[in-house]
């Protein structure tokens, strides 16, 4: 098929937007990147800008040698990991049963879960309600109450839809229920949506730092995000003692580079792999409401 010119114009100009959008995203990345690999001369001379000055490796190495960086790093790919696999359960068994035309009060349940959506208590009461369970300062706290997310149950359910219902008849024939069809036909067949819920939950957890600021007090169970928080506000969190006294005024902005890369760069690591993905679970679930 010969495209006419105007079709030929406007994919040249979609073009150029993409890759302007894909600039304006990359270039703080790189002004970062060139920052924490730059010497803090330059970086109090304001001399670097894409490309690192003075180049050199001594922030990362003061960054990763601090234990409670590591012990951060560690623990937030821990709970990263539970919390994606605890919300992808509980996303999955909320979705699933709404697919079932013959659920008593579909409906009304399907009513109250857009409902919560688009209202909630607010962060006072959440807190309070947290206190009287007794799950402050605890893990728990930062894995229960942000498990599931409504816009998240609604692509799965929808992305459940699409599968024929003919494969779940042939399967209730056979003697399956419920469940055993969910984990033999359904399970099977969402692979594209549940890889991209699952970038969706871990991408949130880990760059989330609010909850642990309201209800964690323990340094312990710190995530990386809130530690870089603390880091970017005072260099407290960071060990530099160990630096002498001739350490540079501009060391501290290398160190605060550094940490920010530290705590992007793992995530960034799980994209590639579920990227095929990624398209094809968002648009197979926006299918039907």
């Amino acid at each position: 098929m010969i495209k006419s010119r105007s079709s030929k114009v406007g994919d040249w100009i979609i073009a150029f937007i993409c890759l302007l959008v894909i600039f304006v995203c990359v270039l703080p990345m790189l002004n970062v990147l060139a920052r924490s690999l730059s010497s803090s001369d330059a970086l109090i001379k304001g001399e670097v800008m894409l490309l690192p000055k003075g180049f050199n490796f001594n922030a990362y190495k003061y960054v990763l040698e601090d234990s409670r960086t590591t012990w951060a790093i560690a623990w937030t790919a821990i709970l990263t990991a539970i919390c994606t696999v605890v919300s992808m359960v509980m996303t999955t068994l909320c979705a699933y049963p709404l697919i079932y035309d013959n659920l008593r009060g579909r409906k009304i349940i399907n009513g109250f879960i857009l409902f919560t959506m688009y209202f909630n208590a607010g962060i006072i009461p959440n807190y309070l309600l947290l206190r009287d369970l007794h799950m402050l300062n605890k893990p728990i706290v930062l894995i229960i109450p942000s498990c599931l997310s409504v816009f998240n149950v609604i692509i799965m359910r929808s992305f459940l839809y699409n599968v024929p219902d003919s494969l779940r008849e042939s399967a209730e024939i056979d003697g399956a229920g419920p469940i055993r069809t969910l984990i033999s036909i359904y399970l099977p067949l969402s692979t594209p949506v549940i890889a991209t819920l699952s970038l969706f939950y871990a991408v949130g957890r880990w760059n989330g730092f609010s909850d642990a600021l309201m209800y964690m007090n323990n340094r312990v169970y710190y995530p990386i995000q809130l530690l870089l928080y603390n880091i970017i506000n005072s260099l407290s969190q960071i060990d530099t003692s160990s630096m002498g006294q001739d350490t540079p005024i501009g060391l501290d902005e290398t160190l605060k580079a550094a940490t920010v890369m530290v705590a992007t760069i793992p995530i960034l690591l799980v994209y590639p792999w579920l990227q095929r993905y990624f398209i094809s679970g968002v648009t197979l679930g926006a299918v039907k409401g």
